[in-house]
């Protein structure tokens, strides 16, 4: 058997705060992949050999009238990428696309119920939110995984609302983020002798990220620690929301918002930090966390985390041991949570290499690459190619999603 075939599709390649779609995909080896994209953002960011970006065809005004609003077909239709999509996935001999982003996979609908080949999809947090701009968006999603023989999620509590949604649990499997451990060393932190406190938190500005909470604490910490800084790393729609938080709260001098930085910097700005918050929380519309990919690499590199008992965030950080966990919205514990590991000695360290160990042994890079191979064979199998390949079910990896939830 020759190597198999995947496309990898993702409608924007790729938008900054997407670095993990892009360590996966550069990162498979044991199959050949290709992008499939309708746009190129950042490609000095994410350089990749292989790109098909789907183009917009020229169509007739009359027919493209006729096919959106007399015979109400769907967008994959009317904007005519259905046949140039099928044409690229067999110039390439495809075997299978992963489709990455629910919201997504709802938009290749058609296609998908109509390709002879099989589709992954891909779960990764704000795609199992409400999408008031997707009509009947719950239905759509149930149709998606009838079609589908697999669906991936970065995370058990994701794979948890997924089943909510209505996907078979026997279909489920966890996908996690990988994180490449040797582009994050591990830093032997020091405690700061002039009371320097540094505290990190990069995320995209966004409400879930919980970043106002986070500067409510800060404020409260900074109280008995006024040397501390607070460095927040990214961009985002609440920024100047933000600011005008921390000034508020008297803090703006010491809140550093240092935009999206290169991964070199990114690196740096851990290594030279001691503690890394990171409070998401649900928003009104569902929207919620996979296993937050910067968790992960500021454990890689031993940062101990203080965050909230939300999404796969409690799958990542063991409380008391790698980092501390308290409810969402809860500045007050989040702020004792921070004096309570710079006030224990050796805490500070303990937990940093307790954090270390929890990423080599739940999300390392190639480990969780095998895995993601292994679900793209045994999808393919499940097409009608093949001898089946055994992978877990998250009937198998998580029993408490065995018997489903009730229907809604």
């Amino acid at each position: 058997m020759g190597r198999r075939v995947v496309a990898s599709y993702c409608s924007s390649f790729l938008k900054p705060e997407m670095l993990h779609i892009y360590r996966q995909v550069k990162a498979l080896r044991g199959v050949d992949t290709f992008i499939v994209t309708k746009e190129v953002q950042n490609a000095e960011r994410f350089p990749f050999a292989n790109i098909e970006v789907i183009p917009k065809r020229r169509t007739n005004l009359l027919v493209h009238g006729w096919l959106k609003f007399v015979e109400r077909r769907p967008p994959i239709v009317y904007r005519g990428e259905y046949q140039t999509l099928d044409s690229l996935l067999e110039r390439h001999g495809a075997d299978l696309m992963h489709i990455y982003f629910g919201h997504t996979g709802v938009h290749l609908l058609p296609f998908i119920q109509q390709w002879d080949k099989p589709c992954v999809v891909s779960f990764h947090g704000a795609d199992v939110a409400h999408k008031h701009d997707v009509k009947d968006y719950p239905a759509k999603l149930r149709c998606l995984f009838d079609a589908v023989p697999l669906v991936l999620a970065r995370s058990q509590s994701l794979a948890e609302r997924l089943i909510h949604l209505g996907c078979p649990s026997e279909k489920l499997r966890i996908n996690r983020t990988g994180i490449p451990l040797n582009d994050f060393p591990f830093v032997d932190r020091q405690l700061p002798p002039d009371g320097k406190w540094r505290v990190v938190q990069a995320c995209r500005l966004i409400p879930k990220k919980g970043i106002g909470t986070s500067l409510r604490a800060f404020a409260i910490f900074k109280k008995d620690n006024p040397k501390a800084e607070f460095f927040i790393a990214g961009k985002g729609p609440l920024q100047p929301e933000l600011e005008m938080l921390a000034d508020g709260l008297g803090i703006l001098r010491d809140v550093h918002f240092v935009g999206f930085l290169s991964q070199s910097r990114l690196l740096d700005l851990y290594a030279s930090s001691h503690l890394f918050l990171h409070p998401s929380e649900i928003s009104a519309n569902q929207d919620q966390e996979g296993v937050p990919n910067s968790v992960l690499e500021a454990m890689a590199t031993g940062l101990p985390v203080i965050a909230t008992r939300h999404g796969g965030i409690p799958e990542a950080v063991d409380h008391g041991r790698t980092g501390l966990l308290v409810a969402e919205e809860d500045h007050v514990g989040l702020a004792n949570g921070m004096q309570e590991i710079i006030r224990s000695p050796g805490l500070l360290k303990q937990m940093g290499a307790r954090a270390r160990s929890a990423v080599i042994d739940r999300f390392e890079q190639d480990v969780q690459i095998d895995h993601l191979e292994s679900f793209y064979e045994e999808a393919i199998t499940r097409n009608g190619a093949s001898e089946p390949v055994k992978s877990k079910p998250v009937t198998q990896l998580a029993p408490q999603f065995a018997g489903g939830f009730p229907a809604k």
